[in-house]
């Protein structure tokens, strides 16, 4: 028998953390959702494993985002077929560039049209402290600035994905995701005159590896190095109270940002692409 696809369950943590750790940057987004038990809530969806031999080789997380990791060919094609089977339920695809283009390539006759397709994204990482100056008034926002976080946010959503996340009834899901993140600690801005003129969100932990996200300065303001010095903030930020390793990942075409994350000290260590429906 070529192999097998299940759903993972608590008995195979132990298997699926090792499968994840082989790239802790790449796969942080999913080793942050893994807990004993392992449940959908818990996941926030399911993982579905291929087995060869009786042991996992590879993964694909489904939840929101369809995630693989470690996929091989012979995997993505039967993942694939299991996925196109059940229809679309994401909103995206995203991770590892060659193994996110050729899920897209297998589902993409059933599944498609995308919206927009985003083959290049530079994963970075910084495991030092950053380079040049930090900004001084960072600070973890609180639970109760909900109001505060949610016009730069919502910013930032549309700027960088094309639609705003309040659009079409998304306003109550949005805010509770914003939420969760004010009552985690993990929403850091930089709040001038009563609003906020940078801002950056940790948005997955795994203990090992942090992931950045959201990251956004006021238009009016960019040019300035506030984007670099706000980075700078956030990375001594998450590296004393998060995790040693802090990641993020950005569009190529995005050269003032790209630019932005080197000069901070961040540097390009794989390529992730992503789906967006």
């Amino acid at each position: 028998m070529p192999g097998e696809l299940k759903v993972l369950t608590s008995r195979h943590l132990a298997d699926l953390r090792a499968l994840v750790a082989r790239d802790p940057v790449a796969h942080c987004f999913v080793a942050a959702r893994l807990a004993d038990p392992m449940d959908p809530w818990s996941l926030g969806g399911q993982v579905w494993g291929w087995f060869e031999g009786g042991q996992l080789r590879s993964a694909l997380y489904t939840g929101a985002n369809l995630i693989p990791v470690e996929t091989t060919p012979l995997a993505r094609a039967n993942l694939a077929d299991h996925a196109r089977r059940l229809g679309r339920r994401c909103s995206s695809i995203v991770g590892p560039a060659e193994e996110v283009l050729d899920l897209w390539r297998l589902l993409g006759p059933a599944w498609g049209p995308a919206r927009e397709v985003r083959p290049t994204q530079h994963l970075m990482t910084i495991e030092t402290d950053a380079i040049g100056p930090v900004a001084a008034g960072l600070r973890v926002l609180r639970p109760d600035e909900l109001e505060l976080l949610m016009p730069a946010a919502v910013a930032m959503f549309t700027e960088e994905v094309g639609v705003s996340p309040v659009a079409h009834g998304g306003a109550h899901a949005y805010r509770a995701r914003l939420a969760e993140l004010l009552r985690a600690g993990r929403a850091l801005a930089v709040v001038t005159d009563g609003r906020i003129t940078f801002k950056a969100e940790i948005g997955s932990a795994s203990g090992a590896v942090c992931q950045v996200q959201g990251v956004w300065v006021e238009p009016a303001l960019r040019g300035r190095g506030l984007g670099a010095a706000g980075m700078a903030a956030v990375v001594a930020h998450a590296r004393a109270h998060v995790a040693p390793v802090v990641s993020l990942y950005v569009n190529d075409y995005n050269h003032a940002a790209v630019a932005t994350y080197e000069r901070v000290g961040f540097r390009t260590v794989g390529t992730f692409a992503t789906v967006l429906f």
